[in-house]
């Protein structure tokens, strides 16, 4: 807590990806990562995931289970065409990318190409590039720009979003026309650090304040939405999955 008593520092500061849990246990949570996660994790997907780790904002990547969960949902539903929003380095949509089939493809949405080409060599190096349909710009703009074309509508299989958390809700309901019914749509960081449950006068840094309240919005739009079947899972910081009803 910073003096005066009213504020803290921001709750995702310094959480890098071998870490970055909800689990009161530190030794439960590296207990899972070293019997069923890292095992398992490709080892180009373990390269970039170290390199982004020393990253300055590092943190911000995904953790090896939530990504270990994202490609298993993938091959569960058998999704061939794919969406992804937020991508920083590319830790997540390389484990997209490689869960897809061969002829799969995942359309990956973000800002900022210079994080995408921090990892765009090991999404090279692994094989997958040809899956890879990067976009830079504003996710909103892109997504408006797919609905236009009603070839995609209900075109897509799966959508991954971590993005910018204040337009989550809006990212719903562009990605509700362009995902099939039956099709899934994942929402990371929907409990931030637990914030969402914390008390309304519990001190919080600005930015974690106008988060939180993104996500307990967001949360309370998709448990109220008919339009999805919603489970929300504690891991890594809050995975809510969706699946189109109608």
């Amino acid at each position: 807590m910073a003096a005066g008593g009213d504020t803290m520092a921001q709750v995702h500061t310094g959480i890098d990806s071998s870490n970055k849990t909800l689990l009161k246990s530190e030794a439960l949570y590296k207990y899972v990562l070293d019997t069923s996660v890292l095992p398992h994790e490709p080892e180009c997907m373990r390269e970039l995931r170290l390199v982004t780790d020393k990253h300055e904002w590092g943190f911000m990547q995904s953790s090896p289970d939530e990504a270990q969960l994202l490609r298993m949902l993938i091959k569960l539903t058998g999704a061939r065409n794919t969406l992804e929003v937020g991508v920083f380095t590319g830790y997540s949509l390389l484990a997209t990318a490689l869960a897809l089939p061969e002829d799969g493809r995942v359309i990956a949405v973000d800002v900022d190409r210079e994080y995408y080409e921090i990892g765009r060599p090991f999404i090279e190096k692994a094989g997958v590039a040809h899956k890879v349909d990067f976009r830079e710009g504003p996710a909103l703009d892109h997504l408006d720009a797919l609905l236009a074309d009603e070839r995609n509508l209900g075109a897509f299989d799966f959508a991954f979003v971590d993005a910018d958390k204040p337009n989550y809700v809006r990212y719903h309901e562009q990605l509700l026309r362009l995902v099939r019914v039956g099709g899934t749509i994942v929402y990371d960081n929907t409990l931030w650090a637990g914030t969402v449950a914390l008390p309304p006068d519990t001190p919080l840094s600005d930015l974690d304040r106008r988060f939180s309240a993104a996500i307990r919005d967001l949360n309370a739009r998709l448990s109220a939405d008919e339009r999805v079947e919603v489970c929300q899972l504690a891991i890594a910081d809050g995975v809510t999955i969706c699946r189109r009803l109608i």
